[in-house]
């Protein structure tokens, strides 16, 4: 396929969906800020939709100074009178922009939509399956690969079935945290402090709470259940935060991997790397590659592989370990739509690996345009 979209226009149009209802929002406004910036103009028209956290679909401002983050000020999509929708009219995918009292006006057609989503309502296999649905091509993860992802115990569950080693934790249920509390925390003392409790279906270490004790579990259980009902709580393990970003091969190509690279979190008085250190005071650095012996090195880019086809990834993943010191990996977790900012790790990786932003958004559109949608 040309770079002609193949409604037959001149060149591909790319709608870049962001926002969304998740507690992620603003990360997903901050990750197309970067993609918008740094498309390629001249080789895809770029139509930005915004989704309001009520759910809403509007016509979104391309200036991507509107989308910025700082320690004050969170970006977000505003609801509007004017409702976007995805349509087909006349065996096109068409976009429409609905009002009230008015007749729809059509926006034209959409050859891939970039749904830079992150977290429930979006990352985890609900935007991907109204895609399918609406036989629209999209970059990256499919339904059951974004489902997975997006779900930390059931992402352990397909890990230790594919081989991978996975750190000792325990998936609590809403059900069980309200039924009986008390076995949730003696199941979490058997696992030995200090542990870490997550919400199970959010990213961006939303939620996250290190706790040092039992008098602690708690409050960090509860504020874990504000943004999901179901928790995962891992055992704290000792070593080195190791990531690996992986790119889809092209047609029956194996996945690609970048050079692994390492996190480490300085000032802020961050003692994990958690939202702020990511997103707000810049404290996080990353060193790639990683300084990891050789075999170390090949062995994380082998298993990153091995995660992104166990839960079937397409597109683009990172995956997280854990290196300890006797040189052993542990993996943590995959994450199917990554932060995708140019200061984000997956591209800074894939930028020390010989893959610069704007070829690898290229990459990831040229991968979508050539991948069908349904049963593949």
């Amino acid at each position: 396929m040309t770079t002609e979209g193949r409604t037959g226009q001149s060149k591909p149009r790319v709608a870049v969906l962001f926002g969304g209802r998740s507690s992620e929002h603003a990360v997903s406004c901050v990750t197309a800020a970067g993609v918008m910036g740094a498309i390629d103009k001249d080789k895809y028209d770029v139509i930005p939709i915004g989704i309001a956290k009520t759910g809403q679909w509007v016509l979104a401002s391309a200036e991507t100074n509107e989308w910025s983050l700082s320690a004050s000020s969170l970006p977000e999509v505003a609801p509007s009178a004017q409702t976007v929708a995805l349509a087909e009219i006349g065996g096109e995918h068409q976009l429409i922009v609905a009002s009230p009292n008015t007749v729809p006006e059509e926006l034209g057609a959409v050859d891939v939509v970039f749904p830079l989503l992150h977290g429930p309502f979006g990352e985890d296999g609900t935007i991907q399956g109204l895609l399918e649905l609406s036989d629209t091509r999209y970059v990256g993860a499919g339904v059951l690969a974004s489902a997975v992802g997006m779900d930390k115990h059931f992402m352990k569950v397909v890990f230790e079935a594919a081989g991978l080693h996975v750190g000792p934790y325990i998936a609590v249920t809403d059900r069980q945290w309200r039924n009986d509390p008390e076995t949730v925390r003696k199941r979490v003392d058997q696992l030995g402090f200090p542990v870490f409790v997550k919400p199970a279906r959010a990213g961006s270490s939303m939620g996250i709470s290190k706790v040092d004790s039992i008098e602690g579990l708690d409050a960090a259980i509860e504020t874990a259940r504000e943004h999901d009902p179901k928790l995962v709580i891992e055992a704290g393990i000792t070593g080195r935060e190791i990531e690996c970003a992986v790119l889809e091969g092209r047609g029956t190509d194996a996945p690609r991997t970048s050079m692994p690279g390492e996190i480490s979190v300085a000032g802020g008085g961050h003692e994990f790397y958690d939202f702020n250190a990511k997103y707000v005071d810049d404290a996080a650095a990353l060193s790639c590659p990683a300084d990891l012996p050789e075999e170390a090195i090949t062995r994380v880019r082998e298993l990153a592989a091995v995660a992104f086809d166990a839960v079937g990834g397409e597109g683009l993943s990172r995956v997280d370990f854990f290196y300890t010191p006797d040189g052993e990996l542990i993996i943590n977790e995959i994450n199917t739509m990554p932060g995708f900012t140019p200061k984000s790790m997956y591209p800074q990786m894939w930028k020390a690996s010989g893959l610069g932003y704007a070829e690898l958004i290229d990459e990831l559109i040229h991968l979508a345009l050539h991948r069908k949608t349904g049963l593949r």
